[in-house]
């Protein structure tokens, strides 16, 4: 049964930063694209960052957050992170991870397979 779960939300003050970890059960996460996406209230779910499976390892980060956010994963903790920093009032959103088949990742939410149950992340002063 293949299961995420995002850990590492909180409240933040601009400019500062959070560290957001999806680890998974059932699959072995390095054989696989993961995602991380977020929705904000009233809005559309959307991409953030994604990497692909260990044999592509490519990366790909939605324009509003390149510089800012930084994918990685790691092998033996079977766990994808998402280190954010110099968080903005926008970036206020409840924060998803989550998998598809194919291992070329992707910032589509459409195209995702397995999904995390979220967790909350919220940038006030």
């Amino acid at each position: 049964q293949v299961q995420l779960v995002e850990s590492g939300g909180g409240s933040v003050q601009p400019g500062g930063s959070l560290k957001l970890s999806c680890t998974g059960s059932g699959f072995t996460l390095t054989y696989y694209a993961i995602g991380w996406f977020r929705q904000a209230p009233g809005k559309e779910r959307e991409g953030v960052s994604c990497v692909s499976s260990v044999s592509d390892g490519s990366t790909d980060y939605a324009d509003s957050v390149k510089g800012r956010f930084t994918i990685s994963r790691d092998t033996a903790q079977n766990t994808v992170y998402l280190q954010m920093n110099n968080l903005k009032p926008e970036d206020t959103a409840v924060y998803y991870c989550a998998t598809r088949i194919p291992p070329k990742c992707s910032l589509g939410p459409n195209t995702q397979d397995y999904w995390g149950q979220g967790t909350q992340v919220t940038v006030s002063s």
